[in-house]
């Protein structure tokens, strides 16, 4: 249970509110920008670390806030460089997210949800069932904490909401960390266009978050027919592929951008050219980019992975008929860190 007098986590905070606060409690005004700086663009998990804020300013916000609501509880890496990071939250739940090496940068793919309701059949995080959404302190703090840990070479540059949970089930603090996320002047500076937001297909809410943000979309897509997206994905009942398809049509959308669909490839369940053919015909007239997953498997699902060629003869289709198709072939599946095995072990 939290504390009744636990102090507040100032990332929770509005800019107003914190304004208020200030004046209430005679700190200067400018000293919020100062605050800003050093945990965006330092990374500062201390107000003591402030060093240009006097020390009795530094000394109450000590006393009255935090920075973050993550405990950093286990790291685990990968053989291919990934790491998966586990976070114990202040009431004892845990989150994962994932940092994933690429050539030149890194991407970190994080969680919106303690748990997630969507009950996805292949994927892991459904077996836990939902517990809560998170904060926007508790979504910020996995990048910053991430940021903080990071030594190398290579740039964070790229952030995925693919990790726990359904990112617009909690559209309200989704919204508001992206503007912090995204905020190139007075918060962590991440080009707009390396920031992905994937949902199962919460249609209801793909228009307001468009009105609220620039991220790209990505839908976890995974069937080209209903019968068999019934099967794999229950929110298909509430939102059926005519809606989804629909939706997708009437994004708003830059010139340059396209909405990602995400394809899980399972065995003999949706990878056959038959599929590959059904979704050609679904695709058309979406702005769209199809990313070919085989499936990673865990214990907890009796699906299986399609085999390479099979995979390679799906892209080909797909291909063929000018739908750009990219196989993603997940890293950290020896830790459990690829798509659809996070499940806050601990």
């Amino acid at each position: 249970m939290i504390s009744l007098f636990a102090k507040q986590d100032i990332l929770n905070l509005s800019d107003q509110k914190l304004s208020d606060w200030f004046k209430t409690n005679k700190i200067a005004s400018f000293h919020l920008k100062q605050i800003k700086k050093w945990i965006y663009l330092k990374n500062s998990e201390s107000f003591y670390e402030m060093t240009d804020i006097s020390q009795k300013t530094r000394e109450i916000l000590e006393k009255n806030f935090c920075i973050g609501s993550l405990e950093k509880s286990k790291v685990r890496k990968s053989k291919d460089g990934s790491k998966k990071y586990l976070f114990k939250l202040k009431d004892n739940n845990y989150i994962e997210s994932v940092l994933i090496p690429e050539k030149n940068h890194y991407t970190l793919c994080i969680s919106s949800q303690a748990g997630c309701a969507q009950g996805c059949k292949f994927c892991q995080t459904a077996k836990l069932g939902f517990i809560r959404n998170l904060s926007k302190a508790e979504i910020l703090s996995q990048i910053i904490n991430v940021k903080a840990d990071l030594k190398a070479r290579k740039k964070l540059t790229n952030l995925v909401f693919m990790g726990m949970g359904e990112p617009l089930a909690n559209l309200s603090n989704l919204i508001l960390s992206l503007n912090i996320i995204t905020d190139s002047k007075e918060g962590l500076s991440f080009s707009k266009r390396r920031v992905t937001v994937s949902t199962c297909g919460v249609v209801s809410n793909f228009q307001e978050l468009a009105r609220n943000t620039e991220a790209r979309l990505a839908v976890s897509l995974n069937a080209a027919d209903n019968k068999t997206r019934d099967m794999l994905m229950p929110i298909n009942k509430k939102y059926p592929m005519e809606t989804l398809i629909e939706a997708c049509k009437n994004y708003p959308l830059k010139p340059r951008d396209r909405i990602t669909f995400e394809y899980v490839l399972l065995k003999n369940i949706n990878d056959s050219e038959k599929d590959a053919k059904k979704l050609i015909k679904l695709l058309k007239g979406v702005k769209g980019k199809v990313n070919l997953i085989p499936f990673n498997k865990h214990c907890k699902s009796e699906f299986e992975p399609p085999n390479f060629n099979t995979v390679l003869q799906f892209q080909k289709i797909l291909s063929d008929n000018n739908i750009t198709a990219i196989i993603r072939n997940s890293k950290g599946s020896d830790i459990s860190a690829a798509c659809g095995q996070l499940a806050a072990s601990y």
